[in-house]
């Protein structure tokens, strides 16, 4: 799990200078319209549509914007056609890597997951390529101070989460099934166990560590990739030294 926990902290510190670029909006607003297109526009029974909701409100997306998101995904305001795509490839060291998308021109976005991965040294993969390498997840962030490690897994297990463990970074995670993620985290709230983030994953099954030049490499085509307007995502099974990564 190092190499994942690593990437979930540089993720964190990268979602807070999207917001100040503006960009978290728009790839909230896209998960709530696709969302709602394809579970309809209750939240209430559209556990996808509730966490998109969710996480929005948790950004402090103003509600005008999340009603009209809702909105264009059920087709009562007019708005773009968004395709959901995952593609997969192999960064420099054999990092597999899965890329999020969603998109109104599939062609564009291709050319573009392609050239990078091509400018870095790695390669787009087919369908399938390494996506077994990879398994959903509902990951709960606790950090370090915040409760004790016997009393949050009493509370975590008795809210059907799957597994409590001790973060590289001091503090804990708490894994969940994908639909067990807003049960879990609603339950962890009622008994004030306070949380830095709650959101779906996919958790590498393991991890292949890279240095020098290839970990260079490596997160250079993860910002490319994480700077396109049509990419929600990217997850990938590298590890990086603490040193590498400073």
């Amino acid at each position: 799990m190092s190499g994942h926990s690593k990437w979930h902290n540089i993720r964190l510190k990268k979602g807070k200078m999207d917001a100040a670029r503006g960009k978290t909006f728009t790839r909230l607003a896209r998960d709530i319209i696709v969302a709602a297109r394809g579970g309809g526009g209750n939240p209430d029974s559209n556990i996808r549509l509730r966490y998109a909701v969710q996480k929005a409100r948790e950004a402090s997306m103003p509600a005008d914007n999340i009603k009209r998101a809702i909105q264009r995904g059920t087709g009562e305001l007019e708005g773009a056609i968004y395709d959901e795509i995952t593609y997969e490839g192999y960064g420099p060291g054999g990092v597999a890597i899965l890329v999020e998308c969603m998109t109104d021109n599939r062609q564009r976005t291709v050319a573009d997951v392609r050239s990078y991965f091509t400018k870095t040294g790695g390669r787009l993969g087919e369908t399938g390529s390494v996506g077994y390498l990879f398994e959903g997840k509902g990951i709960i962030v606790i950090e370090d101070g915040v409760i004790e490690e016997d009393a949050l897994m009493e509370a975590a297990i008795d809210a059907g989460a799957d597994d409590v463990t001790a973060s590289d970074e001091g503090g804990f995670e708490v894994s969940t099934s994908p639909g067990d993620l807003i049960p879990v985290q609603q339950a962890l709230e009622s008994k004030g166990i306070k949380y830095a983030s709650a959101e779906l994953q996919m958790v590498p099954l393991n991890t292949v560590q890279v240095s020098g030049q290839e970990a260079k490499q490596v997160l250079k085509l993860m910002d490319l990739l994480e700077e396109h307007d049509d990419v929600q995502n990217v997850w990938a099974n590298f590890d990086i030294p603490d040193e590498e990564i400073e």
